[in-house]
């Protein structure tokens, strides 16, 4: 249990992918602060199963990240009650289709809030701790969509792309400080966030479900299989190695192919 001792916080883990992740380093020690939201019971029921997982400690907040004061609370909870952020995965994220001349301002301002500006301000406040550790992992999810382009998700694709160059800028900034800074794109993964958007995707472009899933989503995927939550977290589980040590700044595609053509 090569994480034990360590604090993770993982946003937007009460499903998918930030679930796995959690799942996976707590498995291997590290002490948990669940984010997200969700049936309270079931939220409960995860947090006991992530705690017993790491034999430390897990915690729940359900911080609202498209607010900075409610990211400025989260992350005093996360070093009150867990000692501080030694791994922050920024992967709570969201999601709305439509054309950009019918697209609903509020959701424009929801999605760069939540899917760009939270990763910055969780970032901002959990590196001075990390650099005077002299040790911290910044894991962001981000999306095939941080490198290439698909119609109707305009602030989708642009958040994605901004991930992508925070990424890059901050890793830089701490490259001699122990810290590394990452982000791993994945193309389709099967999801709550993924299966939420096809009647949206259905209505757009005037498709059935199975059309969306076959002629839309794997479509742009040469091994026609979506990825699974489980290989994002062992990517992610990688990247808190030593042996991950060299790897900062980098933009690591798992997509099945996507981005290779």
């Amino acid at each position: 249990m090569f994480l034990k001792g360590k604090t993770a916080l993982i946003t937007g883990s009460t499903s998918g992918i930030g679930l796995a992740c959690a799942r996976t380093l707590a498995a291997e020690g590290a002490n948990i602060m669940l984010n997200g939201f969700g049936d309270p019971a079931e939220i409960e029921r995860i947090r006991k199963e992530v705690e017993q997982a790491s034999g430390g400690k897990a915690g729940y907040s359900n911080a609202d990240l498209t607010k900075p004061e409610a990211i400025e609370q989260l992350m005093a909870r996360a070093a009150d009650e867990l000692g501080g952020v030694d791994i922050l995965v920024n992967n709570a994220g969201m999601q709305h289709v439509a054309p950009i001349d019918q697209f609903p301002v509020e959701k424009w301002d929801l999605i760069v809030a939540l899917n760009l500006s939270a990763a910055f301000h969780t970032t901002r406040l959990a590196l001075p701790a990390m650099k005077a550790r002299g040790w911290g992992r910044i894991i962001n999810t981000a999306s095939a969509h941080s490198l290439v382009a698909s119609p109707n998700k305009a602030p989708y694709v642009a958040a994605k792309h901004g991930i992508a160059g925070l990424t890059k800028a901050v890793a830089l900034e701490t490259a001699t400080s122990g810290v590394t800074v990452n982000c791993i794109s994945p193309g389709y993964v099967w999801t709550p966030l993924v299966e939420n958007q096809i009647p949206d995707t259905m209505v757009a472009r005037s498709l059935t479900r199975e059309q969306v899933m076959n002629d839309v989503l794997l479509a742009a995927q040469p091994t026609k299989k979506f990825v699974t939550v489980d290989q994002v977290a062992a990517l992610a589980l990688f990247l808190c190695r030593d042996e991950a040590s060299a790897i900062t700044g980098a933009n690591l595609s798992m997509d099945g192919g996507w981005t290779a053509q």
